[in-house]
C-alpha cells in the first residue's frame, strides 16, 4: 500500500464539531481520545475530496472512494487518514504571532513523512527551540499568550521550518522566523487554551432579537493552523478500470487545492488549503 503525506492549512476558523457537551464550551473541536490533540476526521476530508473529483470521472471516483450505488460491490482503494495538529499559531510578543509545535506533534509528523534525515529537539524543562533568524524571541525568551520561556536558536527547528516553509507560506516565506518548538507539556496547554471560541446566537426570525435560550460557544481552529494527515492507497478493485496505487494516489490529490472542511461552512469556516508533500519539500500544484 502506497502513502502520500499532506498538509491542511487552515485559512479561515475550522470547527471539526463533536456535537453539544455539558461542558463550557457548548460546541467544542474533535480531539483524539488519549492524547487531545485536535484533529479533523478523515471520513470529512475523504467526503470533500470525493465531490470535487465526481465531476471529472465518474468510474474512477467510484473506483478510488468506493461505489456510491452499490456498497457491497467492492471496497474503495483510497485510504484518508485523520489531519492531526501539527503547528497552533498563538499570539507572540514579538513577531505578531508563532507556529508553535512541540516534540511529540514533531515526532508524530515524523513518522507519517517517513523522513529520517529530520531530528527531534530535546527541550528540558519549560523552554523553546527556535529557527535561525528568529523574529519571535526577545532577549533570549520568546513571550506566547501569558507564557514566557527560554528560547534559543537551533538547528533542528531550522530544519524543520525550511522542510515546511514552502508548503505552509509558499512565495514570500513568513514561516521560518516565526516557527517555534516548546516542550510537550506547554503545546498541551496550548493546544486547550489558544483555540478560537466565538460566542454565537440564534435570532428570532419574528422579533430579530437574540431568541430566548439561543446562546451558545463554539470553539474552532484559530486560521493558518497547520494539521498533518497520510493518504493510503492499494490498486482499484472496481471492473474495467485499472489504476495502480500511485495513480489512485494521484487522482485523489494532485497538487494543491482549496476546500471548505468541517462545519459552519455558511459563516465562512473551515475554508482550507490541502498541499500533497513531496520528497524534497516543496509543494505540489495542481495543473
Amino acid at each position: 500500500m502506497n502513502t502520500k503525506p499532506f498538509l491542511l492549512h487552515a485559512l479561515s476558523p475550522l470547527h471539526a464539531g463533536t456535537g453539544h457537551t455539558p461542558d463550557i464550551i457548548d460546541l467544542p473541536t474533535a480531539r483524539m481520545k488519549a492524547t487531545g490533540i485536535p484533529f479533523l476526521p478523515g471520513s470529512s476530508i475523504k467526503g470533500v475530496l470525493r465531490d470535487a473529483r465526481r465531476a471529472t470521472d465518474r468510474e474512477k471516483t467510484e473506483a478510488v472512494f468506493g461505489p456510491s450505488d452499490d456498497p457491497a460491490a467492492h471496497a474503495g482503494a483510497l485510504v484518508v487518514g485523520d489531519a492531526r495538529l501539527l503547528a497552533l499559531p498563538v499570539r507572540s510578543f514579538r513577531g505578531t504571532f508563532a507556529w508553535v509545535t512541540s516534540p511529540l506533534l514533531l515526532t508524530l509528523a515524523k513518522r507519517d513523512l517517513e523522513d529520517a534525515s529530520l531530528a527531534i529537539p530535546s527541550i528540558n524543562g519549560r523552554g523553546a527551540r527556535l529557527a535561525q533568524g528568529s523574529a519571535c524571541i526577545h532577549n533570549g525568551k520568546i513571550y506566547l499568550q501569558d507564557l514566557d520561556l527560554a528560547a534559543t536558536e537551533a538547528t533542528e527547528a531550522t530544519t524543520w521550518a525550511q522542510r515546511l516553509a514552502s508548503l505552509a507560506s509558499p512565495g514570500d516565506d513568513i514561516f521560518t522566523k516565526r516557527f517555534a518548538i516548546v516542550d510537550d507539556d506547554t503545546m498541551a496547554f496550548l493546544w486547550e487554551t489558544a483555540t478560537q471560541v466565538d460566542a454565537r446566537v440564534r435570532l428570532d426570525e419574528r422579533t430579530r432579537t437574540v431568541a430566548p435560550g439561543a446562546l451558545w460557544l463554539e470553539e474552532s481552529l484559530p486560521p493558518e493552523t497547520l494539521l498533518i494527515g497520510l493518504l493510503a492507497a492499494d490498486r482499484s478493485r472496481r471492473r474495467n478500470v485499472t489504476m495502480t496505487p500511485d495513480e489512485v494516489l494521484c487522482f485523489a490529490l494532485s497538487g494543491e487545492e482549496v476546500h471548505q472542511l468541517g462545519g459552519k461552512a455558511t459563516t465562512g469556516r473551515g475554508r482550507c488549503r490541502i498541499v500533497p508533500f513531496t520528497k524534497n519539500g516543496d509543494a505540489h500544484v495542481a495543473p
